[in-house]
């Protein structure tokens, strides 16, 4: 059965806080608004702190299958984990289709996340092209904008 959502996001990764802050900040520079900025990474104080300077809160904590504790903030949590709290059950390969990606893609971000690396998603389809620019130049790994929804 195919899960169909109007939640797409354009998403990348991160290899680090550091990389992940800059793509965030060059987010905010293009004008990005905030509200629809999301984190989801392995929680630390690095990306706590992150949270807190990008966000103005450091986000809350999930226990992701898959990521383990995560420090996670935005639109992203909720499409993915809606009331069936499906995160955190089955984690981000599994729920990956309610963002318009396969599974194998939501595989590679949860194995980047669970590395250490920091998906960092923006939620817009009016300028999802402009979002993945800028996390392509910023070192956003395997970004995409999640367009699969009912497509065989």
């Amino acid at each position: 059965m195919v899960e169909t959502t109007s939640e797409l996001f354009t998403v990348g990764v991160f290899q680090d806080v550091v990389w992940a802050e800059k793509g965030l900040q060059a987010l905010r520079a293009q004008r990005f608004p905030v509200e629809a900025l999301s984190l989801i990474a392995k929680d630390s104080p690095d990306v706590m702190a992150l949270s807190e300077r990008v966000f103005g809160a450091g986000g809350s904590t999930l226990d992701i299958r898959g990521v383990g504790s995560a420090r996670v903030h935005g639109p992203i949590v909720e499409a993915l984990q809606r009331a069936d709290r499906r995160l955190t059950a089955v984690g981000i390969a599994a729920t990956a289709g309610r963002i318009g990606f396969q599974a194998h893609d939501g595989r590679i971000f949860e194995t980047l996340v669970a590395r250490g690396g920091v998906l960092v998603a923006i939620h817009t389809e009016a300028r999802a092209s402009d979002a993945l620019e800028v996390l392509h130049s910023y070192g956003g790994g395997n970004a995409a904008i999640g367009a699969w929804i009912g497509r065989i």
